[in-house]
């Protein structure tokens, strides 16, 4: 069962830091390990840096500091994830993601502090690696894990067409894969479309420009 929201994490096995303890009865696999990212959930300070393990189910940061400090959210909790490389939206750079929770969507009152909200309210994370060129490869784990826990509630639809004429994608909305908010990313398995959609645009204009281009020397061998 899916809990929304960023959770605590304990459960390690082994010694020392120790690792996740995995839900291995339900198909939860090992992706990836990401040693020395500090992790920021909303505005609060970063934490000292720890060990990242993203799963096929999960994305756990344990504290290599504090065995009981860890943190867990589920990837279908994950509204939208993205690389996040300007300074004026953060300080370093880092993998943004959006976080769905029970209370989404709720106005908090004036009297509400970010420190003083429950973890499993906070609504946005920040994954910061000490190696910044990791962020790419990090990223596309991302997608990888998005695309292997869609929406169990999302209607099922009829495949896709992909015939489109120069009006549709002239007309075609990549705003739709995009946070408005927040344009640094894609929403969880829309990257691939947007990135499709955009580079039928950039063509079709190429095409465009190109046509004009004919028909100026056309009109100017006429006259």
């Amino acid at each position: 069962m899916v809990t929304l929201g960023i959770r605590n994490f304990t459960d390690r096995i082994g010694d020392g830091a120790g690792e996740p303890l995995l839900d291995v009865e339900n198909g939860e696999e090992l992706m990836h390990i990401q040693p020395l990212v500090a992790i920021v959930l909303a505005n609060r300070p970063p934490e000292s840096p720890g060990t990242l393990y993203i799963t096929t189910k999960r994305i756990i940061w344990l504290s290599d500091v504090e065995r009981e400090s860890g943190y867990v959210v589920d990837f279908l909790s994950i509204s939208l994830h993205a690389v996040s490389t300007d300074p004026e939206a953060y300080a370093l750079p880092c993998i943004y993601a959006q976080v769905e929770t029970l209370t989404t969507g709720e106005e908090q009152s004036d009297s509400d502090s970010i420190h003083s909200l429950d973890i499993s309210e906070i609504e946005e994370m920040r994954l910061i690696p000490s190696d910044p060129t990791q962020l790419d490869d990090l990223f596309d784990i991302f997608c990888q894990c998005a695309e292997l826990n869609p929406d169990p509630d999302a209607e099922p639809e009829d495949e896709p067409n992909w015939d489109f004429n120069a009006d549709q994608i002239e007309e075609a909305d990549v705003a739709d894969c995009e946070d408005p908010e927040n344009p640094i990313g894609f929403s969880n398995g829309e990257h691939e479309l947007s990135r499709s959609v955009l580079e039928l645009q950039i063509d079709d204009q190429r095409f465009q420009d190109a046509s004009e281009e004919m028909g100026r020397d056309t009109d100017s061998g006429h006259q």
